[in-house]
């Protein structure tokens, strides 16, 4: 696309995207909404009442309880959003470092020759992580979730459900991780021509997840204990299909961008 001086950009390509992208950009949305434009607002109500008193004790102008009253209503209505959205923004950063530190961890795998993609956009939901290996493919979800004073508290999953301190999530992550890596079955194979079986994995950074007895199709682990068990999985793609799934998986990040 030519600029007003007829030039263009080099750029071919939109970038690959970073581990929270997502959340950084919900956090600069928040802020504007949430906060800038209400304390914008609230500061221009007030403003004009504390010209209208002067006008009033000058006898200038008459509707100073009116403006007065507005300006009481708008302090109060931005005080109010701008504390939830401090509520918001706070778990958001959580969740966003979360991410980042389960990137760190996955970082691992890539002097092994694995390749890590992050933070890809589907339909109105995003997959935090995809892990391409000869070990096979691996889609990561990562929970951040704040952690109790008392001691010891854990993840434990059955099989079906994922409790958390002993609580079961209001949204199953279980349901969510699974339709995420159905979606980019379909989304690879549309683009390869190829089936690849895909490892829903949910991951609780901080947190002791107590080990499963039984062998399920989602794994929920610490992320630190992530790259030895892709590492334990047998070798099941090709050096080819590897090169192969990961120029495709590129060409779907930036097309999504």
């Amino acid at each position: 696309m030519k600029d007003k001086q007829g030039k263009k950009s080099p750029l071919h390509d939109n970038p690959l995207r970073y581990a929270g992208q997502s959340l950084d950009a919900e956090i600069e949305r928040i802020k504007f909404d949430d906060i800038t434009q209400p304390t914008i607002y609230a500061i221009s109500i007030i403003v004009l009442a504390i010209t209208a008193w002067v006008n009033y004790i000058t006898r200038i102008f008459s509707n100073i309880f009116i403006l007065a009253l507005a300006a009481i209503i708008a302090l109060f209505i931005a005080t109010i959003k701008i504390i939830s959205a401090r509520r918001k923004i706070d778990q958001l950063i959580l969740a966003r470092d979360g991410e980042k530190i389960v990137a760190e961890n996955l970082d691992i795998l890539k002097r092994d020759g694995d390749t890590v993609f992050h933070d890809i956009l589907g339909d109105h939901f995003n997959i935090d992580h995809v892990v391409l290996s000869l070990h096979g493919i691996f889609i990561v979800e990562t929970k951040t979730r704040s952690k109790p004073y008392r001691k010891n508290p854990s993840v434990v999953y059955d099989g079906e459900r994922v409790l958390i301190d002993g609580r079961e999530s209001n949204r199953n992550p279980v349901k969510q991780v699974i339709a995420q890596a159905n979606w980019l079955s379909k989304q690879i194979q549309s683009s390869t021509g190829k089936q690849f079986p895909i490892r829903p994995v949910i991951v609780f950074p901080g947190w002791f997840v107590e080990p499963s007895s039984e062998d399920p199709h989602v794994w929920v682990l610490n992320p630190k204990a992530l790259p030895s068990f892709i590492k334990k999985e047998p070798i099941s793609i090709s050096d080819s299909d590897l090169c192969l799934l990961s120029y495709h998986l590129s060409r779907i990040i930036r097309s999504n961008h």
